[in-house]
């Protein structure tokens, strides 16, 4: 294909998929997609070492990363990590405990679990994250939780790396290319992780009709190549996808996950604040109903709640790999509602070969129609 996307960051084909794995990110720019890496997944020490690998593994094709750095954050930027964990109140971590213990999972999060997960969404983490990032042959950067810093979009256009950001509504696109991004990711509210609630049928043209000139990636429940067209016809330049690539071999995801994703159904995923602290989409599972309830303590804002969330759900993991039953009932991870579409687990290749056939049986038999 050849639009101002593929232009802009030199796809082949503009299937952009976004991963916390580095191997998946490999297989898809290999293939002839666009790999992107979520790279607040990571401290700046272990980025350095993924984008090390990837560039030693990618063979030259393309790629991004999203640095996710939110607008509004609710603690100030100087604020430590340890100041951070004394802000975690007492009734929330009680009540995650008595949920594991209650679930045969021995819950272990004393203070200085809760510091090793280090809140990589603050300002300061952000910017070195970047100072990573722009080391590397980054193609692509993108951001989302709000509006791209402009520390961001000047150091992007240092570098000549074009800039991205997800939106889930008109208004937020227009303040983007406002802000002076290069790419619109359009996300729908079937979207997994953070999300908006308008549908991705109607978001995408809301949004291309809006910002007219800045080029639109379509987000959000996109699991196939048929869907890729359909965005396609809609007059977005290409997809940006998410869940498919959790049902992979190279994944992330864990064993238990992945085959809680091929019974799943489309309507098994939430959106809920009770990993982030934002409204973000995830399969729903016991941990989901527990702060449902009613002798819920409630949520806590970002960055508290995943500071949190992480070490009890990693602890789940472990133990529902292990062969405990109960704990695979609290088992969850983000993934949209195109969960409903995944039958098996194949690799991060054939899925992208999978969508580029029928992306162009579906484009040729559009030809025949008309």
């Amino acid at each position: 294909m050849n639009n101002d996307v593929c232009r802009l960051t030199g796809a082949e084909f503009p299937l952009f998929a976004f991963s916390h794995c580095r191997d998946v990110v490999v297989a898809v720019s290999r293939a002839g997609g666009f790999g992107v890496l979520g790279g607040s997944s990571f401290t700046p020490e272990a980025l350095e070492i993924e984008l090390n690998w990837i560039d030693d593994h990618v063979e030259g094709r393309p790629y991004g990363i999203d640095i996710l750095i939110p607008e509004n954050q609710a603690f100030g930027a100087n604020v430590s990590v340890d100041q951070l964990v004394a802000q975690i109140p007492r009734a929330q971590r009680d009540f995650v405990s008595n949920l594991l213990a209650s679930h045969g999972v021995e819950p272990r999060l004393g203070d200085e679990v809760l510091a090793s997960w280090r809140p990589t969404t603050l300002p300061d983490v952000a910017e070195a994250l970047m100072d990573v990032a722009f080391r590397h042959p980054i193609k692509l950067i993108a951001n989302a939780l709000g509006i791209a810093p402009a520390s961001m979009i000047n150091r992007a256009r240092k570098h000549g790396v074009p800039v991205a950001a997800l939106v889930g509504a008109k208004e937020h696109a227009v303040r983007q290319v406002n802000a002076g991004v290069d790419i619109i990711v359009a996300q729908g509210g079937e979207a997994g992780g953070h999300c908006g609630e308008v549908s991705t049928l109607v978001l995408v043209p809301e949004v291309i009709r809006a910002v007219k000139s800045v080029p639109v990636l379509a987000a959000g429940g996109i699991m196939t190549g048929r869907q890729m067209a359909a965005c396609v016809a809609l007059g977005a330049q290409g997809a940006w996808t998410g869940s498919v690539w959790l049902a992979t071999t190279e994944a992330e995801t864990s064993p238990t996950f992945r085959e809680k994703m091929v019974t799943a159904t489309s309507r098994d995923t939430v959106r809920s604040k009770a990993r982030t602290g934002k409204p973000a989409r995830q399969l729903r599972s016991a941990w989901h109903d527990a702060w449902e309830a009613k002798d819920s303590p409630g949520t806590l804002p970002l960055p508290l709640m995943p500071m949190l969330s992480q070490p009890a759900l990693a602890q789940v993991d472990k133990a529902a790999d292990g062969g405990n039953t109960k704990a695979r009932e609290l088992v969850t991870y983000f993934v949209g509602q195109g969960v409903g579409l995944v039958e098996g687990i194949r690799s991060a290749r054939a899925v992208v070969q999978d969508f580029q056939e029928e992306f162009a049986e579906v484009l040729e038999a559009l030809q025949t129609i008309y």
